[in-house]
Parts: structure tokens; sequence; C-alpha cells
């Protein structure tokens, strides 16, 4: 298919900059196959059934946006990095703006005199070079040392939407993370989630919905354009992630009793998916570089909630393969004339699948 095929108009002023608060307050709007819905967050409990089973991203944002500047040749210009991907110990993938201000074997310090780490520099070696600003950055600490130094320096990695029209700050490191995370890794939010709070929890449990959790680390990849113009062309940026056996017998049993399965977000439907090429969910663990786009048969989810995401993007491919590229486009079209608010701190939608 074309990437053109995904395309939207979206007004600037419907990017939300901030979340709604409380968390819960944010917009739902319900697509079913044959009529849309405005609800809230808060009314998730009525709309699902005793037996439904939701399933969560657990993963735990690090703030992965560094900024530091070249050393030890010549002009020290100021270098931007986000972390994408660990390799090991001392090891990251990252994004480098500008990455042209960077060659193999050149030297990072990270932050400034004003903002250091309690271990004094951090310093790292450009070990290698890639495509589109990827770099291999090999830091000077290592483990638990390296990672208590990324999280005294670094900023809460915003999407590039919002970090374009404002900077990080201290309320991003709370309102960027949701409250059931643990697995830390990612170096974006699981945006769906964001809107739970415990009273809803609560009342979800009251219901007699079940929950579950998997880890994906999103990567920064989900913040790439797709720059081909056919989907069969574009390459996903590999994730890891992990179903662990309990979960995938837990969900199987549930689905066995007539519950269904409820996604939270892309990020626990494209790992649940991983997990179910064989027709049921397996135990999973490794990396995932799914592609879903319309045409794809679904195995593991019954209904996704996600919130409203860019125009020729791959989560609203995703989201046109799971309910049905017209309906999608209907749905779009009303949540934008219905002023819902977009992207990671806007309003959510509650997808049935297509017939």
């Amino acid at each position: 298919m074309r990437v053109s095929d995904f395309d939207f108009e979206l007004p600037a002023d419907r990017i939300a900059l901030r979340p709604a608060r409380p968390r819960d307050a944010a917009r739902l709007l319900v697509v079913e196959r044959d009529r849309l819905i405005d609800r809230a967050v808060r009314d998730l409990p009525e709309l699902l059934n005793p037996g439904d089973v939701l399933v969560f991203n657990d993963t735990k944002v690090i703030p992965a946006a560094l900024s530091g500047r070249r050393i030890g040749r010549g002009v020290e210009p100021e270098i931007y990095v986000l972390l994408h991907r660990r390799l090991d110990a001392s090891r990251w993938l990252a994004f480098a703006k500008p990455g042209k201000r960077l060659k193999p074997a050149d030297r990072i310090r990270f932050g400034s005199e004003t903002r250091v780490c309690l271990l004094g520099a951090l310093d790292a070696t450009v070990e290698a070079k890639g495509e589109g600003g990827e770099i291999t950055l090999a830091f000077d600490f290592s483990g638990p040392v390296l990672d208590e130094a990324i999280a005294s320096l670094g900023d809460m990695p915003l999407p590039p939407y919002i970090a374009g029209r404002r900077a990080s700050d201290e309320e991003d490191r709370r309102d960027y993370q949701t409250i059931y995370s643990r697995e830390e890794g990612a170096v974006a939010a699981p945006t769906a989630g964001l809107h739970f709070t415990e009273a809803l929890l609560s009342a979800l449990h009251e219901r007699g919905v079940a929950r579950e959790f998997v880890t994906l680390h999103v990567g920064a990849g989900t913040f790439l354009p797709v720059k081909a113009e056919d989907t069969r062309d574009h390459k996903m940026h590999a994730e890891w992630g992990s179903v662990s056996a309990e979960v995938a017998a837990r969900l199987n049993a549930a689905r066995a009793k007539g519950g269904r399965i409820v996604s939270v977000g892309t990020t626990s439907l494209r790992l649940l998916e991983t997990a179910a090429q064989s027709g049921e969910i397996e135990a999973f663990s490794g990396p995932t570089d799914i592609f879903i786009t319309p045409g794809y048969r679904f195995r593991a989810v019954d209904l996704l909630m996600t919130n409203f995401h860019l125009p020729r993007s791959t989560l609203f491919m995703l989201v046109c393969a799971f309910a049905g590229m017209e309906r999608m486009k209907e749905a779009y079209a009303h949540a934008i004339a219905a002023d819902y608010r977009f992207y990671s701190y806007g309003d959510a939608s509650l997808l049935f699948p297509q017939g």
C-alpha cells in the first residue's frame, strides 16, 4: 500500500502539550463497527465485561535525552543524543544531532558546569556511525554506575512534536511514565497507559476485569517518519520484549472462557501478536520488528485502547489494520471536529475490530 493512503490533515492546536489532570479525565472515543461514542477514560469499567483482561506494558522510560559537546578535536560543538537501544553494560545505540559533526573515535562529554552527575563527567566514544544520524556510543562508565549517571544528566525523551514546542521539565518525569512502570529500558512511553490511575484500576478490578503485564521496551524508532513511498519498503526498528509463560497461559485460558483480550496500547498489541504467530499466545523473549498494516490477520487481541496517532505513521497504519481504514479515517475526522487532543499526552480511543 502507498504511505500517502494514510495521510490526513491535523490542525496544530490539536496536539496536546500536557496531559489531562487527573489522568483518567481524558476523553475516550469508542469506535465500534457501526457507531462512534464519545466517552471518558474513567468510563472504561462500564465499557468492558467481567472476564475481560487488560494487557499493560510495564516498561519504564529512562531519561534518555542527553546534551553534551564533542571534545578533543578543535571547536567543541553541542551534540544532542537520544539513546534508543542498549547493547551491553556500557554501549548504546543512539541518534545524534547533528550527526554530521561526529565521526568514529570522537569523544562526547555529557552534562554542563551546572549539571554534572555525582561521579563527575560522563564521557563516551563514538564507536561507529550508521544511517540517519544513528551512532554507537561506548561510555566510560558501565552497568548501574552508567544508569545512575544517565538518570542524573538525562531528560525525559519527549516526542519531537512536543519537544519542538517546549522544553522537557520536572513534571514530565512524572507525567511521561505510567503509574505501573517497573522494567527500565524504554525511551518512549507506552502512551495509552498514561491515562490509568489507581482509582481507575480499582474500579476495573471491582468490575471483574483482570489485568496482566508484558514488557516491550519502546525505542526511539517509534518517532521516526516513514520515508518510503510504499509500506513494503519500510523497515521497523527492532524493540526488545517479553511475555512470560504464566501470562501467556492465563491469557489463553481467559479467552477460552469467553473473555476478551484488551490491549492497552499498540506496544502491548505488537508484542502479543509477535508471541501468537502459532495461533495461541506463547512465551516470548527477544527482539520484535513486526510491522502491521491492513490485511494483517490478528491472532491475540480482541479490543485495542490507544491514543490518536500521527498521519502517515506506522501506528496509524496499525489501527487501520485493526479497525478498518475507512472506519479509522471517519473516527479521526470526528475526533478532529470534536476537539479531541492528539498524540502522547492526548486523549484515547477504544477500538473494536473490523468485521
